[in-house]
């Protein structure tokens, strides 16, 4: 085995392994689980950047999809319903019993994904959905690499064919917060973490956390962050839209600093809206978490999608490719 090779670090409940690989380089320190194709451990000059378990097997119900994959479809389908090509398809409501999120409960944050390739800074993950799964169509060869790109940088590469026209929207759903103690006590909240995310438009929601149908200026309301802002105890868990196309190549879709700290982040994502989710609710997992002890920044496709025909559509069909790029870019700064 090389030195490169995952290694078992725990078992699905089904017996087969969770197969743990790690990259270095360029500042960057990343454990990648083959569960949830999940970063599991995210240092930056030897700081904590992100939540992580010690126990893999944590991830396997309990956490919040903490580092994962998420998908088939990322975010919320209202009633776990969507019509495609004139046929119905009915999908869990893992969420209160009323919506379908994240790809339901045995989404692919729940899959143990497979290591096509390891190396010292890059592995590949793949995974195969069977028609069917979860209640959407079609069979999808899904890809996942994380790469360290460059100083400080991380980028993760996926992508998705399929066998019949189906949706797909994936994004990762790490956890952040740049104040995390190195010796793996409590999180410190992130309320006087200070976030900028360039969009002029956000999905506003009703009751249930789905999108209205209407692209509201931010101008004016509390999601107006195209300046610095202090994050605070706002209850965010919102999208905001920086375009209606996937675009080529990453550009910058948040960036977050915070008092004491003289590191920065940096979110580029090829993804058309970005979902901001302060962690209010991260206490419910009943990990010690407590609620706002970190941020998600997650480059997606619009919630929803599907039942709404003025959002970009979500489809994708034989003979495509799904593509969605995300870098997460950590800088050194004048401590703030």
């Amino acid at each position: 085995m090389s030195d490169d090779a995952p290694v078992p670090v725990g078992a699905m409940p089904d017996g087969s392994p969770i197969l743990e690989a790690r990259l270095a380089g360029d500042g960057l320190s990343v454990a990648v689980l083959s569960l949830g194709a999940v970063i599991r451990r995210l240092d930056f000059q030897g700081r904590p950047m992100v939540l992580g378990r010690d126990d893999p097997h944590d991830y396997v119900a309990r956490t919040p999809q903490c580092g994962a994959i998420v998908g088939r479809f990322a975010n919320r389908i209202a009633g776990g319903r969507f019509t495609l090509d004139g046929t119905t398809y009915d999908l869990p409501r893992n969420e209160a019993g009323l919506t379908h999120l994240h790809g339901g409960a045995g989404g692919f944050s729940r899959r143990n994904w497979r290591f096509a390739e390891a190396g010292a800074r890059a592995v590949t993950l793949t995974y195969h959905a069977a028609d069917g799964e979860e209640g959407y169509p079609g069979a999808l060869a899904v890809a996942c690499t994380y790469a360290i790109a460059g100083p400080g940088t991380l980028r993760t590469t996926l992508t998705a064919t399929t066998t019949k026209p189906t949706l797909v929207n994936l994004t990762n759903h790490s956890y952040f917060n740049l104040t995390l103690p190195p010796d793996g006590s409590p999180a410190p909240t992130i309320d006087d973490h200070v976030i900028a995310i360039p969009a002029e438009a956000y999905l506003p929601v009703d009751e249930a956390q789905i999108p209205t149908g209407a692209v509201a200026s931010v101008a004016g309301t509390r999601f107006d962050l195209r300046r610095p802002t202090r994050i605070g105890a706002q209850a965010f868990d919102h999208t905001f839209v920086l375009g209606r196309e996937t675009v080529p190549e990453p550009r910058p879709v948040g960036r977050v600093t915070a008092p004491g700290s003289d590191v920065a982040l940096t979110v580029l994502a090829t993804a058309p809206a970005v979902q901001f989710y302060d962690g209010t609710h991260l206490a419910r997992a009943g990990l010690g978490y407590a609620a706002r002890s970190a941020f998600c920044l997650e480059p997606e496709a619009f919630p929803d999608a599907p039942n709404h025909p003025g959002f970009p559509s979500a489809v994708l069909r034989p003979g495509e490719t799904y593509r969605q790029i995300i870098e997460y870019r950590f800088t050194r700064e004048t401590a703030r």
